[in-house]
């Protein structure tokens, strides 16, 4: 547990650092938004599709963890959904809590710190998280506060959809990098060492990144975002783990990362919806807050657990 605290402490820092330069003016939020721009379009694109075309096709496509994940998070996600029900919250409010409690920094936090931890290897599977997250929930998230609002689902909502998947970078990266390894083509010299350098910059872009729009969080309704950040950090690697493990079990290497990858804080692109929809934007930030802070000490746990067994 220390060695892995240890080990995770870097990351953390350069968080807390591009906190500081945010909370203290020396970054502003225009600077801020540029800089996920690049990490966002540039930097972790090249890194995603430079491991998903230099990787065999096999080694990164998994079924029975994508259906395994897939079945994990939507039980968080349900379980968050049915809370707010219960609170009387309307389908469009209901759907940014769910997609607080089930939808983790995979792209950002996930992939430089996975690969880290559990070696290169940890790629694969972090890129199938990924590309559930991006393909199913993203959509989902979309149809829920549309068909919400609008009572029905319309052919406008699909086609806002479909737009923005094809125009999202990480799954056009992932999608290309996989086409060019099934096809076995070869990545030439200039284009390997043009995608490293690119891609070395997205680990301290994106961290540093997080950290300064961190500083521009609130951390209003507390106790919803506290309850929101418990889901993420605990629940959803627990429901992870019981799939993965017992119900539709694989190896114990994929699955250790898949569980951690659930274990992740809730991701930023979440409060990006919220504030565009005008939907609970301030719970959904408080809930990136509170689940960033308290992961410090919940996400080496669950690594460590997983890397036990």
């Amino acid at each position: 547990m220390v060695d892995i605290f240890l080990r995770t402490l870097p990351f953390f820092a350069i968080i807390g650092l591009g906190y500081w330069a945010g909370r203290s003016r020396f970054f502003s939020e225009e600077a801020t938004a540029y800089l996920t721009k690049f990490v966002f379009y540039f930097a972790l694109s090249a890194m995603l599709f430079r491991f998903a075309a230099t990787l065999p096709f096999a080694d990164i496509f998994n079924g029975r963890l994508v259906i395994g994940y897939l079945i994990g998070t939507l039980c968080v996600y349900g379980l968050a959904t049915l809370v707010a029900y219960l609170r009387g919250l309307d389908i469009p409010t209901a759907a940014v809590e769910a997609q607080c409690a089930a939808i983790g920094n995979v792209g950002f936090l996930g992939l430089p710190m996975l690969a880290l931890l559990f070696s290169e290897a940890a790629i694969g599977p972090v890129m199938l998280v990924l590309a559930v997250d991006l393909v199913v929930f993203s959509s989902l998230i979309v149809i829920l506060i549309n068909g919400g609002r609008d009572g029905r689902l319309t052919l406008r909502t699909m086609r806002l959809i479909g737009v923005g998947l094809l125009k999202n970078p990480m799954i056009v990266s992932i999608s290309s990098g996989l086409i060019w390894s099934a096809l076995r083509l070869p990545v030439p010299a200039p284009l390997n060492d043009f995608l490293t350098i690119l891609g070395g910059a997205a680990t301290p872009g994106a961290l540093f990144a997080i950290g300064a729009s961190l500083a521009t969080k609130s951390a209003e309704r507390v106790q919803i975002a506290a309850w929101l950040s418990f889901c993420k950090l605990i629940v959803h690697p627990v429901c992870v783990a019981i799939v993965l493990i017992w119900i539709i079990p694989i190896e114990p290497f994929p699955a250790s990362v898949a569980i951690a990858a659930a274990a992740l804080p809730v991701a930023g692109n979440v409060y990006m919806l919220a504030a565009h929809y005008g939907i609970a934007p301030h719970r959904a930030s408080a809930a990136i807050l509170l689940s960033t802070i308290a992961s410090i000490i919940t996400l080496p746990f669950v690594i460590a657990w997983v890397s036990a067994n």
